[in-house]
Order: C-alpha cells, then sequence, then structure tokens
C-alpha cells in the first residue's frame, strides 16, 4: 500500500471521527475591519477544530458530570480572602490565588456565576492561574459563599457600584498590576454591564466572557426546564432561607418564594436587588441597555448546545456585533 493511499484512509478515518464526535472549527462573529482581528490572527485555537471529550459529548452529560464529580476533585487552596465592606454597608469579598507573586503581575478578575463561591470557582481560577501565570482576585458578591448580609439586598447579575469599590481595593494592594476580567454565567452581565457603563474609564485591558446570557429580560426564558427548576431550588437554598430575618420586611418576599423557575424568579425578586419595581430593576441592571459602548476588546464565548445559557439569546445581537470593532462571539 503506496504512502498516499495510507494518508488517504489515515484522512478518512479521522474525519469520520470527527463527524461522530461532533468535532467542529469554532465560529467567530465580528467586525473584519475592526480592531479585535488583530488579536483573532493571534489566537491559532480558533483556526483548529475544537474535539470534545469523547464520552462527555452529550450537554446534560457533560454538565452533570462538571457539577456531581468534576467540581468536587478540584483540590485549590486561596491564599486569602478579604472581606469588603461597601459604602452603604454591604458585604462583598475577594478570594486571592497568587497573592504574592511579583506586585507588578497582571491581575485577572473574576465575575462569578449566578450562585459562584470561592469552592465552585476553582477550576476556572486554577486554570486561569496556569495557563498565564498570573494573580487571579475572584471578585464575590452579597450573599454569595455565607456573606454576612447586613444590608437587605443581592443581585443575580451583581453591581456595578460593588464591583467598582471591589476594583479600588485591588488597586490599591497592587497599583503597578494590569487588570483583565473574566466573566462567567451571571457573571457576563455584571462585567458586560459594567464595561457598557464605564466606556473608556476602567482599569481593565481586555475581557471575555464565557456562557453569556446577553438580554437579561429574556435570557432565562430559553434555559432548560430541568435547569431552570433546579437553579432555582438553589437560589432559595443559598440567598433566601439562610436570610430569612433579612427578608422579613421584603413586601414581595411570598411571591418570590412562590417562583418554580428563573423566570418567575427574576422577575419578582427586584425588591431583593433594591429597586421599586421590575421595570427600572431592568434599566439599571440589564447590560443590554449599554453594550454597544464597551470600548475595549471583549471575547464572548457561547456554546452551541449550552441547555442554560442558550445560544438563541444570541441571535438578536449577532448583526449588532459584527459591527462593533473591539467585540467578537465565539460560538
Amino acid at each position: 500500500m503506496g504512502i498516499s493511499v495510507f494518508n488517504k484512509i489515515k484522512d478518512f478515518g479521522s474525519e469520520l471521527f470527527d463527524l461522530v464526535l461532533g468535532a467542529e472549527h469554532p465560529k467567530v462573529y465580528y467586525h473584519p475591519q475592526g480592531k479585535i482581528k488583530d488579536i483573532l490572527d493571534k489566537l491559532p485555537q480558533l483556526k483548529q477544530k475544537y474535539r470534545p471529550t469523547p464520552w462527555l459529548t452529550n450537554s446534560h452529560v457533560h454538565l452533570l458530570y462538571f457539577d456531581l464529580i468534576r467540581k468536587q476533585t478540584i483540590k485549590l487552596a486561596y491564599d486569602r480572602i478579604d472581606q469588603l465592606t461597601m459604602s452603604d454597608g454591604g458585604i462583598t469579598a475577594i478570594a486571592w490565588y497568587g497573592y504574592n507573586l511579583p506586585p507588578d503581575t497582571p491581575t485577572v478578575v473574576i465575575m462569578h456565576t449566578i450562585t459562584g463561591t470561592p469552592e465552585s470557582m476553582r477550576e476556572l481560577v486554577r486554570d486561569l492561574n496556569r495557563y498565564t501565570g498570573w494573580r487571579i482576585a475572584l471578585c464575590l458578591r452579597r450573599g454569595h459563599a455565607g456573606l454576612p448580609m447586613p444590608v437587605p439586598q443581592i443581585s443575580l447579575f451583581g453591581s456595578t457600584s460593588d464591583l467598582k469599590e471591589q476594583l479600588n481595593h485591588i488597586q490599591s494592594l497592587f497599583p503597578a498590576s494590569d487588570l483583565y476580567a473574566v466573566g462567567s454565567s451571571a457573571g457576563t452581565g455584571l462585567l458586560v454591564r459594567y464595561l457598557g457603563e464605564q466606556g473608556e474609564d476602567t482599569p481593565f485591558k481586555a475581557a471575555f466572557a464565557m456562557c453569556p446570557g446577553y438580554n437579561t429580560e429574556i435570557g432565562f426564558k430559553n434555559v432548560h426546564p430541568f435547569y431552570s427548576k433546579m437553579m432555582t431550588k438553589k437560589l432559595f437554598k443559598y440567598f433566601i432561607y439562610p436570610y430569612q430575618n433579612t427578608w422579613s420586611q421584603i413586601a414581595s418576599l411570598e411571591k418570590v418564594l412562590s417562583a418554580t423557575n428563573l423566570e418567575e424568579f427574576e422577575k419578582e425578586y427586584f425588591e431583593m436587588a433594591g429597586f421599586e419595581d421590575y421595570e427600572t430593576y431592568c434599566k439599571s441592571i440589564n447590560p443590554i441597555y449599554v453594550f454597544e459602548n464597551i470600548k475595549i476588546p471583549l471575547m464572548i464565548l457561547n456554546a452551541e448546545d449550552d441547555p442554560v445559557c442558550s445560544i438563541k439569546n444570541l441571535e438578536p445581537y449577532k448583526e449588532p456585533i459584527q459591527q462593533m470593532s473591539n467585540v467578537a462571539v465565539v460560538t
């Protein structure tokens, strides 16, 4: 058998395996003449096929494996956790990894998931530190990881004013450190809202958003019902039941407790987030209203088979994104 025939058989076998596996080249949506193109050209990963783990090609199996097994096996000890008092008396925190690196080492600031804790975010913290060698600052929102709640206020998507105070703390400790941002799932809402509000007035050099929701007013509609129900129960477990005395004066508490999915919860909990009505809450929290004012490089990663952060949420914004000079979406 000639070498050329052998290579053809080998290539055919590889293509067949990729077909069965569902391996594909990433799709990238961006402005072809925009500033982001220079960054994309330096990323060889975007020109290679993504090959999922063979036994985890099903998105539901993948998520359950990650949540029930993978998270439990990651061993990582944070260097320290700083508890911060916000200007209104509320409590947030920053969990540090790589704290003792040289002062001018860049810092990756992470905005976590909807129920994120230092424990649940260990894999991302570890991987970012390994890949970059940089310091990691995980910004914890109010009510997360059992933080005290002296002020009755939480937000599924965080608070840009709290984030600004956390960034001030980071910069006060490491004034010579360049800052980069990573938002995960619900944390992308906070990240993008902050970047849109601030425009060029931000210490971040670049940002990365993974598993985004885009428009928070409609994003929960497309969450798979099983995960929506399960995650709503987690919201009760972590943010409502442990703080029942805190919420005792909230008039809408019973409506919140009657929610059976994320969409219902998000529509009713606005008072807990510090707003008089749902419309005011949305105008203050939803990143989509300020999205087009983002001025720094931002890459968004959205799996096409994500049952929680659905790719359907991208569709209304695919064209506007491709008119922005500094934003790219990878699917």
